[in-house]
This record gives C-alpha cells, structure tokens and sequence, in this order.
C-alpha cells in the first residue's frame, strides 16, 4: 500500500550457531518474566492508549488462568504490546533471533521472550513453547509468521501453531488487530486508530505425530477466523462492532437468566 512507510527488507538468516540460544531458552524454560515485564508494558501500553487510541473488544474471551496459544494477525512491532495491553496475564513472546542483541536482549529475556531462529528447523523454539504451555502459560504465535508487508491479513497461514495446537491440546484465541499496519507511520506524524478484538477459543483433540496436514488444517482454520475478525472491524468499523457485541452479550445473558427461571 502506498500510503504506508517502508519497512526494512526481511533477514531470514542467522549467521549465529544455535548454541548461543541455548541461554535464552533455557531462561523462558525456567523462570516467569520479571519486573521488566511490567515496565514495558506499562509505557507501551501508555502510547497505545494515547497515541493509537487503542482500544480493546471481548478481552473477556482470553482465559485468565491455564495454557492458552493467542494468534493475531500481524502488521507492527507493536502488535505483541498492543495484544498483551488489555490482558492482565503475562503473555510469552517468540521474537526472530536478530533481534537478541546487546543492549536489547537484556529486555527481551527479562521480558520472557524467547527467540526463533527463521530459515531453520528450530525445534528449540517448540520445546521452549510446549514446556510454557505444560505450566499453564499463554503464549503468542502469529499465523502469518512474519510481517505483513502490505497491510493486509495473508491468506496463507503458517502449519507452526497448528502443531503447537495438537501436540499440546492448548486452545487458540484468535485476534485480530486492526490499524496497526499504520504505526510504522509514525515518523510522518501519523498515528492510527487501532482496534484489539478477541475471538472465541478454538480447541482440538490432542493428537501425537500430527500429519503436516493436519497441522496445516489446524492453522488455515485459525486464520480464517482472524480473517473474519479483521473484516467485520474492517467493514463496519469498530464502534459498530461493539455495539454489535454488547448487543450479543445482552441477549446471551437473558437467555441464561430465562433458563434459570424456568
């Protein structure tokens, strides 16, 4: 899209050996992020709320205790604070491995986020994220696995959190982020409206070995439900949405009070 900033070309590879992870992962294995957490969260949330009017639909829906997989599309640096901002929890990130750095890796270890080596069978990565999951934690993984370089949702979605899924039985929340496409704007001065909205869980049967295939249903399904998302904020905007979920809530609870009556 011509109306947004460049973003610098994709570095796939990591001329690092994997051993110098080895630290990194075994960190986010053993211990639960720390003071470094709240401090981010709490200026980027600040920025999120002043600069991009961030604001959030059915947060509800992330459940606040127990594994959990949160699946957002993604367009922005910012899309991991701008998803953990409404969620009271601390919500594990995986982050491509160019990015642990001096001074930077400090902040993201700290952080509990744990790094991806791109371009490569990183099964270093699956054990970090299944042994999270085993302790009742939640953790991130985009569909799309890396930016979105045209400020659209992809139509392909990456098989990676399929087999997170199965392997692990975790259920996956489905997010779709809207405006944040824009945020690399800001050196122009322009900074969007973004728009936060939680799906329903999904959940699937465990399954051991999963076929490629079904590790890829699992995903396509996934981002088909980000999809949707994304469209009706798209589409009819997001007070109209909320309104539209209020309405939803409204009636789902008569019901259940109608039930109780009866």
């Amino acid at each position: 899209m011509s109306d947004l900033a460049p973003m610098r070309a994709q570095v796939y590879t990591d001329p690092r050996p994997e051993q110098y992870f080895e630290r990194f992962h075994a960190r986010a294995r053993t211990r639960e992020p720390d003071w470094v957490y709240e401090a981010v969260r709490l200026i980027t949330s600040l920025y999120a709320y002043t600069f991009l009017r961030a604001r959030s639909i059915s947060a509800e829906k992330v459940p606040g205790s127990g594994a959990v997989i949160l699946a957002p599309n993604h367009f922005s640096f910012m899309d991991h604070f701008l998803m953990g901002c409404y969620i009271r929890r601390k919500v594990r990130f995986m982050a491509k491995s160019q990015l642990f750095k001096r001074p930077m890796q400090f902040v993201y270890s700290h952080g509990g986020v744990f790094p991806v080596r791109r371009g490569a069978r990183d099964e270093e990565m699956f054990t970090t994220a299944q042994i999270i999951l085993a302790r009742g934690g939640a953790i991130t993984m985009y569909c799309e696995g890396g930016r979105s370089r045209t400020g659209k949702v992809a139509e392909q979605a990456k098989r990676g959190i399929g087999r997170l899924a199965l392997e692990t039985g975790a259920p996956i929340v489905p997010i779709a982020i809207h405006g944040s496409s824009r945020v690399r704007n800001w050196k122009r001065l322009q900074f969007p409206k973004v728009t936060i909205q939680y799906g329903d869980a999904m959940r699937w049967e465990r399954v051991e070995n999963a076929t490629r295939e079904q590790q890829q249903a699992v995903a396509d399904e996934v981002l088909i439900e980000i999809r949707r998302l994304y469209a009706g904020l798209d589409q009819e905007g997001r007070a109209n949405v909320l309104r539209r979920v209020r309405r939803q809530r409204r009636a789902e609870r008569s019901s259940r009070e109608g039930a109780a009556l009866v």
